[in-house]
């Protein structure tokens, strides 16, 4: 957990009141289930900017409905740590929006509730969805959106789809050498500072190498007492990671960072990016020829496995108004009109399956990042993830700028099992 910031009276001052106004807003479909409220109740969501502008009718409905007030307010950073801190003094809200890997930490301190959803409303939703909201057997979250990793290829420079990245390198080089392009792969290697390596970019490719972070508990769950850093199957990824980098082939550069990657590919100066959905609108606006594709993995070796994301709505343990979150959380927000209108806030593959169906229709790359999910893994929920972040980051840069794999593996794993012993 980071270390939280008493950020909180800055926050409130960009709350956006909603009050049963009136006609125009979507209907809430289980309003009138929800439990009577006293005079006066206001129902406190927390979001970010985009969100809450998307969530006001429905909110605006669902408290106009049960004679209540409701209340957005937007939190635009550090939206974990100031919930933590603001649910601790007994300010937080009553749901939150935000990411499924925030579940672990949440409930480990007490701070975020199970969501009561029905096997049949379970089944509506995209299978790595239900698996990214359910932790130690309990479901934790309503989840709406899904975002992973894909390869984007400047079809003009590249007709065809890599089979492998083996194969995407060569392609790249032999663009590079005719001067067609400067780079052979945008792939994000840092973090925005570049003083850090990018754990989420780079995992696709560790795990092609037969390599893992957590092994899995019966439950489902990742297992901290199985740590894949320091295997042999952890040293032979990097190794293969190691060969692409700065001192092999050239493909993967400390230098690269998720802006500067994507603004090669716009600017035509290489043929592939290794990027997620939030690139979409500027490669569209750049008016690159594009298609998207799962990332390939190594040849003659498994498939690469991105993270998968899922954003959730959450209610909170020490809200005011635990049941009428309950009820605006598994109606209201549970709906495919909510679903559907985020996306069209953000084309972001929906975790309702319904949804989904509409934003297929609209967009044919939601079904192309849907294909590159199908070999993802949910980004790992349990507090212990913590630990993986500052030593596999840096082993990366390690790797990538071409010091000895082995001992990099190493120090990388007696830093994670020391930080998982604390």
């Amino acid at each position: 957990m980071r270390r939280p910031t008493p950020a909180l009276t800055g926050t409130l001052a960009l709350c956006l009141v909603l009050t049963a106004c009136g006609g125009g807003g979507p209907a809430s479909p289980q309003a009138s289930a929800a439990p009577a409220a006293a005079d006066g109740t206001t129902l406190l969501i927390w979001a970010d900017q985009k969100r809450s502008d998307t969530l006001k009718p429905f909110a605006e409905a669902f408290a106009e409905e049960n004679g209540i007030k409701a209340e957005i307010v937007v939190v635009a950073q550090n939206q974990q740590q100031t919930f933590t801190t603001a649910s601790q003094a007994g300010e937080g809200p009553d749901v939150l929006v935000g990411a499924h890997d925030w579940i672990g930490n949440l409930v480990q301190n007490g701070l975020i509730d199970p969501v009561p959803m029905t096997e049949e409303q379970l089944a509506g939703y995209a299978d790595v969805a239900r698996r990214a909201v359910t932790y130690d057997g309990q479901v934790y979250g309503v989840p709406y959106a899904v975002e992973n990793l894909a390869l984007f290829r400047n079809t003009e420079l590249a007709p065809d789809a890599p089979a492998t990245f083996d194969e995407l390198v060569d392609t790249g080089k032999k663009l590079k050498k005719a001067g067609k392009v400067e780079e052979i792969v945008g792939y994000p290697v840092s973090q925005q500072n570049g003083q850090s390596g990018d754990t989420y970019h780079l995992y696709p490719l560790y795990t092609s190498g037969g390599a893992h972070l957590f092994g899995t508990t019966p439950q489902g769950d990742p297992d901290p007492a199985d740590l894949g850093v320091g295997t042999k199957e952890s040293v032979a990824a990097f190794e293969r990671i190691a060969a692409l980098g700065e001192k092999g082939e050239g493909a993967l550069k400390r230098s690269f960072t998720s802006d500067n990657a994507a603004a090669a590919f716009n600017e035509g100066k290489t043929a592939f990016m290794v990027a997620g959905p939030w690139r979409l609108a500027d490669v569209r606006k750049a008016g690159v020829k594009y298609d998207v594709t799962p990332v390939p993995g190594f040849k003659d070796a498994g498939p690469a496995r991105p993270f998968v994301g899922v954003q959730s709505f959450f209610v909170a343990s020490k809200g005011r108004n635990k049941a009428l979150a309950q009820e605006f959380v598994t109606g209201s927000l549970a709906s495919a009109e909510v679903a559907q209108a985020l996306f069209d806030a953000e084309p972001r593959m929906p975790a309702l399956k319904k949804a989904l169906e509409y934003a297929a229709a609209k967009d044919p790359d939601v079904a192309k990042f849907q294909a590159a999910a199908e070999n993802g893994t949910p980004l790992p929920a349990i507090p212990q993830m913590v630990a993986i972040w500052v030593p596999f980051n840096t082993l990366i840069h390690a790797a990538v700028k071409g010091e000895p794999v082995p001992a990099a593996v190493d120090a990388a794993a007696k830093a994670i099992a020391e930080q998982l012993e604390q």
